[in-house]
């Protein structure tokens, strides 16, 4: 017994070690199939995640699922009028949802753009300057033109001259806006100064057209720089006269045509545009047959036609008087008239709207140029 309980003793080690070490094997088998588990995990998570991104990337560069337009209740926006109230940019646009938002002036649209509330807008060349130079090239691109012409300096009677304006009252649509650089910049050379909180010679409000209009009939205004059908209004409405037409103020230097500038352009967000081009393309093929139907179509008709646009905006039409008037003064153009913008930012310097910059980058013409089949010039200014 004694003898034979080393032996046994001897045997129950050895038979105890086999189990430790198969344990031990066992052991490093399931942590190689754990790691093996987890590599192939985190390999097929990576090639799942550049599946996806792949899959996502040309979806990136299709249509948008909706294109938000904004626009103003101007004449001078009439190929936005038409094109959205005849379905000429819904038309172009496929699958792509339209939604539009009406605003007074420029600043506030460029506010939506830069917010991401709209993606492109109709608008006046100063604020998509401004938005530009701030955002040091980035925000914005200008792709089309849209009227030309259609905005003046209209007062009261008794004032007969640039002279009788120390001391008055004006209005402009919005601090910074295309009519409020005009302003502003021709009163310079007028030797007057203003400033953006309504002192100085003569004192500028910022107010909203309708208001505008109002103020004048009551006395309480000396006169407004306004697009139209603000402009005639006051004078078929109100008594107003014309003391500066705009197009006056051109010379051709710019653009080889006296009296060519721009009121209305078309932009885009600049990141909207790189991921949605062909957004951008049926945009332009809207805005263009627009702007064509606008310039075949007889006198009367195209006064019905962007009366009954106006009227489905702001719930009013306009006197047929007033509508003929405000037609006459504007011509509609895709070409945004390039050769003017180094006046432009210089106006809005003079003016004390924004900083002297490089202008080069703020056109894209490409699309419109492709859309239209013509060589529209962005004059060194971006890319045509």
């Amino acid at each position: 017994m004694t003898s034979s309980r080393p032996g046994m003793t001897r045997i129950e080690a050895g038979d105890s070690q086999v189990p430790k070490r198969r344990r031990a094997l066992e052991i490093a088998l399931a942590l190689g199939l754990v790691l093996l588990i987890s590599v192939g995990a985190v390999v097929a998570s990576a090639v799942s995640r550049d599946t996806n991104a792949s899959a996502a990337s040309p979806a990136s560069l299709g249509p948008a699922d909706e294109l938000k337009l904004g626009y103003f209740g101007n004449i001078t926006h009439a190929p936005a009028l038409v094109g959205v109230n005849q379905g000429y940019i819904e038309k172009n646009l496929g699958d792509t949802k339209l939604s539009t938002q009406v605003f007074n002036a420029g600043p506030a649209a460029i506010e939506a753009l830069n917010a991401g509330a709209i993606d492109a807008t109709y608008i006046g060349p100063n604020p998509a300057i401004n938005s530009f130079v701030k955002s040091k090239g980035e925000s914005v691109s200008i792709i089309a033109g849209a009227a030309s012409g259609g905005a003046q300096l209209v007062v009261k009677p008794g004032i007969k001259s640039a002279a009788d304006l120390k001391g008055k009252t004006l209005a402009s649509p919005q601090l910074g806006g295309t009519q409020d650089v005009a302003l502003r910049a021709w009163l310079a050379k007028q030797g007057y100064k203003t400033t953006p909180d309504g002192g100085g010679d003569v004192a500028i409000n910022p107010t909203e057209n309708a208001q505008t209009l109002k103020l004048f009939q009551d006395g309480k205004l000396d006169g407004a720089w306004v697009p139209e059908p603000w402009a005639s209004r006051l004078v078929l409405q109100a008594g107003a006269k014309v003391l500066v037409d705009e197009k006056d103020l051109w010379d051709g230097s710019q653009t080889g045509k006296p009296g060519e500038f721009p009121t209305t352009i078309l932009i885009v967000n600049k990141k909207f545009a790189a991921e949605h081009p062909q957004t951008v393309e049926g945009l332009l093929k809207g805005h263009a047959e627009s702007v064509q139907w606008l310039n075949d179509t007889p006198a009367a008709e195209k006064a019905s036609k962007v009366n009954a646009a106006l009227k489905k905006d702001s719930g009013k039409a306009l006197q047929q008087n007033v509508i003929d008037r405000s037609l006459q003064n504007i011509t509609f153009t895709v070409d945004p008239l390039a050769g003017t913008y180094k006046k432009l930012l210089q106006d809005g310097v003079d003016a004390g709207t924004t900083k002297q910059a490089d202008l080069n980058g703020i056109f894209d013409l490409r699309a419109l140029n492709t859309v239209t089949k013509t060589k529209t010039s962005a004059a060194g200014l971006g890319q045509d």
